[in-house]
């Protein structure tokens, strides 16, 4: 070999001689894919996860969400009775026995839609959960629109002078509708505190004037 040969030929085979071949990767360890499958397996029996069941509704008079607009004592001096018509008679609420300047407390929670005088008279309306609505009258309001109470505070006082009270009592017109459907005030609270009084016969024929509350 001549020395041109030898010094291209010679640096070649000497890089070619020095090269390594590239380090192969480590093996995968088996415990990993046992891993991957078991988990895979786990959430194929599981499957997805469960959902809470809804709440089942509870009856109102159990879940202590209302209480009597008036301290004790409280006698239902007048039941309810309601119209065969949404403008037709009846008593739409229930009596009860107070006395002047009395406080009168909300039922429930709620939000106050209206608080002063409507036609002849001074009331003030509450709306509660489940689009249910008390109204109270004849009462001079201690609360004002879009106030939030609670239950048992004062939202105002009682007034004489209510239709249809039996002489000598001074009496609260307590009243619940939900979507102009008139209910008996007396399911929202424990039918065992019930009391009623002897209800005058003169009485039982006395109609609602028909107008609506708030």
């Amino acid at each position: 070999m001549d020395m041109i040969t030898s010094a291209v030929i010679g640096p070649n085979i000497r890089r070619a001689c020095s090269a390594r071949p590239a380090a192969a990767p480590p093996p995968r360890s088996p415990l990993i894919g046992l891993v991957v499958v078991a988990a895979l397996l786990i959430g194929t029996m599981l499957g997805p996860p469960a959902r809470a069941a809804p709440a089942s509704p509870v009856p109102v008079a159990e879940t202590g969400l209302f209480s009597w607009p008036l301290s004790p004592p409280h006698p239902v001096l007048r039941p309810f009775q309601p119209p065969a018509t949404p403008y037709g008679p009846g008593h739409r609420g229930v009596d009860l026995g107070g006395s002047v300047s009395e406080a009168v407390l909300a039922a429930g929670d709620g939000l106050v839609l209206y608080a002063g005088p409507l036609a002849d008279r001074s009331l003030v309306s509450v709306e509660h959960v489940g689009g249910l609505r008390t109204t109270y009258e004849p009462v001079q309001p201690a609360v004002r629109v879009g106030q939030s109470v609670r239950r048992g505070q004062r939202i105002g006082n009682l007034l004489p002078g209510h239709p249809g009270c039996p002489a000598g009592r001074v009496c609260l017109h307590w009243g619940v509708h939900r979507d102009r459907q008139y209910l008996d005030p007396l399911r929202l609270v424990e039918v065992g505190q019930i009391r009623l009084l002897p209800w005058p016969d003169h009485l039982s024929d006395a109609p609602d004037d028909g107008s609506e509350p708030p």
